[in-house]
């Protein structure tokens, strides 16, 4: 069962399963109403288009294509969680709760139910498995530029087991060339940006319209507590913003934290947001079950950060506590923390 977007990779994904032999039948996820968020940005995956090209795409190459609606697991799994977590101040990426819990749970579910063996996407990362230590290995992609293993590090043993990625070994490129000879109608098709669900890149405008509600204005303060001018509601900024903050300053200023019951946020200059350590939850260990002492890896804290070296001490069965050898930049409540040994997931999990 290949999850089918609409876009180039999916397809090409599976055009090459098929082409390895396996009876293939692809599916496209409907994940919400475009009427609901007002969607039309082309830029955004799950239009009536799209579902259009995965169907000519599986058309053309003699496959089976239904169209699976998980919009009421999408709106409670994933929109609720990216409103809530906003709301409390956190800075999230639904992207990874949209694999965790729709992707490789809901699909994955009813591929069993129908008897497939295998489920495969077309994201750019590698599975292995490790014979010696017993476990499945989430790994970086060959093409670097377009790895996706940090937004997949919440697969569990099981899920791994059962899931394809074909793209793994190719680059972008090679994908397009394959698209093109085959003909498909998405092979110049542009990728996908920024969260499907929020039409103009505005997370703020989204939450409001999707709620009801408005976000009250506050006061930015400064790290003393003083008053230095009006914010226009704290879901409006994200950790390290510089810009559209709207005052009139001597020198730079960033968001450092936010801080919902008071309504305040707080802004710092831009060495003011080098921090070296951080605690993450919902931890998911991919390499080991646990760890029974520090651990030296590379952790990534964002999705286009380099990882950096760091230590790594478990805090209980799901937390951990990771120090930095440098200190890193705005670090945010709510993006992943990601650790990495060598092009293999070690685990993951959100920041604190």
């Amino acid at each position: 069962m290949i999850a089918m977007s609409g876009g180039v990779d999916s397809s090409v994904a599976a055009y090459i399963l098929k082409q390895q032999g396996f009876d293939c039948t692809g599916i496209t996820m409907k994940l919400f109403t475009n009427e609901d968020i007002g969607a039309g940005d082309k830029k955004k995956c799950c239009s009536l288009e799209d579902t259009a090209d995965a169907r000519n795409v599986a058309d053309s190459m003699g496959i089976p294509y239904f169209v699976y609606n998980f919009t009421e697991d999408f709106r409670k799994k994933v929109i609720n969680n990216f409103i809530e977590s906003y709301q409390k101040g956190a800075t999230p990426n639904p992207c990874i709760d949209c694999n965790r819990y729709i992707k490789f749970e809901k699909l994955l579910n009813r591929a069993k139910q129908l008897g497939i063996n295998y489920i495969a996407t077309g994201h750019y990362a590698g599975i292995e498995y490790d014979a010696g230590a017993g476990r499945y290995l989430l790994k970086k992609a060959a093409d670097k530029t377009k790895d996706q293993s940090y937004v997949l590090y919440a697969m569990t043993q099981e899920q791994l087991s059962y899931t394809m990625f074909p793209l793994g070994a190719l680059n972008k490129p090679e994908v397009r060339g394959i698209a093109k000879e085959q003909g498909f109608v998405n092979a110049d098709k542009h990728d996908s940006q920024d969260i499907c669900f929020v039409r103009n890149g505005s997370y703020a405008e989204f939450i409001e319209q999707y709620t009801g509600k408005k976000s009250g204005s506050g006061d930015f303060i400064d790290t003393y507590g003083a008053v230095i001018g009006r914010h226009n509601g704290v879901i409006r900024y994200t950790i390290g913003q510089r810009k559209g903050l709207g005052l009139s300053v001597k020198e730079p200023l960033y968001v450092h934290t936010k801080n919902v019951e008071d309504n305040t946020v707080t802004l710092c200059t831009r060495d003011g947001l080098f921090a070296k350590s951080l605690d993450a939850a919902d931890f998911n260990w991919i390499a080991c079950e646990k760890i029974n002492s520090p651990i030296r890896v590379k952790t990534k804290i964002r999705y286009n950060q380099t990882e950096q070296w760091s230590t790594v001490t478990q805090t209980s069965h799901d937390t951990v506590h990771i120090e930095f050898d440098e200190p890193q930049w705005a670090i945010a409540k709510g993006q992943a923390a990601v650790l990495y040994d060598g092009d293999a997931v070690v685990g993951g999990g959100t920041i604190l």
